[in-house]
């Protein structure tokens, strides 16, 4: 009787279809997580300019200048994330992050002001948005 060398039609089928399983949850899974990552840009970033700008606050006693070349709090830049300043006056200020599409952030906004009061303003479709914190993971858990 002879002996067959390598694998049979049904093993390598039977391989194909484990992979293409193991393909079809990892795949979604991990471009969830590489969005969570870049997601973490935007909160840092919020984060650190209220930092800055309750200093330039202390230095002015005002939030109007702010978010100026050569100040203390400069607009803070990014690589998925645009942001921009506004509301700016004495007491008052919002600074907003916007998701880059180039960079597949498209849709998520992210906002802080100066009561530290931070928000979920937008996001994709499969997210769900929140007023009171910022949304990091699908399904809207703050």
């Amino acid at each position: 009787m002879k002996r067959g060398l390598g694998f049979t039609l049904v093993e390598l089928l039977v391989v194909v279809a484990v992979i293409g399983i193991l393909a079809a949850i990892a795949v979604p899974q991990y471009s969830d997580y590489v969005t969570r990552s870049k997601i973490a840009e935007a909160t840092a970033t919020l984060s650190e300019h209220r930092v800055r700008m309750e200093q330039f606050f202390q230095d002015n006693r005002s939030y109007a200048g702010a978010c100026a070349a050569n100040t203390v709090a400069p607009t803070p830049t990014g690589r998925y994330f645009t942001y921009v300043c506004s509301n700016l006056s004495a007491t008052t200020y919002t600074v907003t992050a916007t998701g880059v599409a180039a960079e597949g952030m498209n849709g998520f906004v992210y906002t802080i002001n100066q009561a530290n009061a931070r928000a979920t303003t937008g996001v994709p479709a499969g997210w769900a948005t929140n007023t009171n914190c910022w949304v990091t993971k699908k399904g809207g858990v703050c």
